[in-house]
């Protein structure tokens, strides 16, 4: 090993505070946040704004490295231009 670098969660937390608790998976990945994340609206991926989508690990289905929140925020777009 060259070398290793670890931080605790509040470390985490100082450098980036949407890291709440150093949680880097955007919150819980219970039923109620995979369906009512990060909002309770009908479209998770929309916003208030006027095409404006979210596609991050706070969207469904949560953080992975999958690229499912992108893409399932780009039909979204896609289907509202």
């Amino acid at each position: 090993m060259l070398g290793r670098k670890a931080w605790a969660p509040a470390d985490l937390e100082d450098r980036n505070p949407n890291l709440v608790g150093g949680d880097i998976g955007g919150g819980a990945n219970d039923l109620r946040q995979l369906l009512a994340r990060p909002a309770l609206r009908p479209i998770p991926y929309s916003t208030p704004l006027e095409g404006v989508y979210l596609c991050s690990a706070s969207t469904p289905p949560g953080g992975g490295v999958h690229g499912m929140c992108g893409q399932l925020a780009a039909r979204e777009a896609l289907r509202n231009a």
